[in-house]
């Protein structure tokens, strides 16, 4: 079986649930090589591997907090001497710590922008390195539609995802000419158990916001991962990709 990622490896930062687990699922339809770095291990790895032994493929599983520089340092180096490169880097970690900056704790503050926005440029670093001297490589991070217009009480989560197109930008003109793409991804609202759990009267004043008028699904993310993924995107980079049904135009 063949796909667009046929014997690419791919390492995707929290990708044991939501949109990370859906972006390590398209990748194995697609031929990948998955590495999936997360806090915990995957309680549904064997299910993972099962797809993966499907699709001729495989997938390995690591743990680290993305946000310390020292377990960054080692896992990346314990990947690449398994792997011996690495195609594609997804920085999809990401956590939220929402309140109205006036209350907003120092510590809720430092998480979200540790965890968004630091383990980006940490796994990036560690990974592009290697990406260079293969001259070849694609880095995809996940950013928010609040990210690019802003919304109350996420000051902490709308600066993360805001900077990390200033990482993205940046990132993608320093090493360009080593053929490594930098891109961001910038989701608007997706069906989620988060989303589930919102009345249906608040569900609808959102939708009603959206000009096509409905959430977005975990698997229109991957998609766009995938394209910025593959070779199709070969000439796309320092780019924004908003994947919200038009909420942000």
């Amino acid at each position: 079986m063949s796909g667009l990622l046929q014997g690419k490896k791919l390492l995707v930062t929290g990708g044991s649930r939501g949109i990370g687990k859906a972006i390590a699922t398209k990748a194995i339809e697609n031929g990948a090589i998955v590495y999936n770095l997360d806090l915990g291990v995957d309680p549904d790895m064997e299910s993972m591997k099962k797809l993966a032994a499907d699709n001729n493929t495989e997938i390995y599983g690591y743990t680290a907090d993305v946000s310390n520089e020292d377990q960054v340092v080692s896992v990346c180096k314990e990947i690449l001497d398994h792997a011996g490169s690495i195609d594609i880097l997804v920085n999809n970690a990401g956590i939220t710590r929402d309140g109205l900056m006036m209350r907003m704790k120092t510590k809720d503050w430092d998480d979200v922008i540790n965890i968004n926005l630091k383990s980006a440029f940490l796994m990036s670093r560690e990974i592009s390195r290697s990406m260079m001297k293969q001259r070849t490589g694609s880095i995809i991070n996940m950013s928010s539609v609040v990210g690019v217009q802003g919304n109350p009480g996420q000051t902490n989560y709308c600066a993360s995802k805001a900077g990390l197109l200033g990482l993205t930008k940046s990132l993608a003109k320093e090493i360009g000419s080593r053929n490594v793409r930098v891109n961001a991804i910038a989701p608007g609202f997706i069906a989620s158990p988060m989303t589930d759990k919102l009345s249906e009267e608040v569900q609808n004043n959102y939708k009603a916001a959206i000009p096509l008028g409905v959430f977005g699904e975990a698997d229109d993310i991957a998609n766009a991962v995938l394209f910025l993924a593959s070779d199709m995107s070969k000439y796309v980079t320092g780019q924004v990709l908003g994947v919200n049904g038009g909420l942000n135009m």
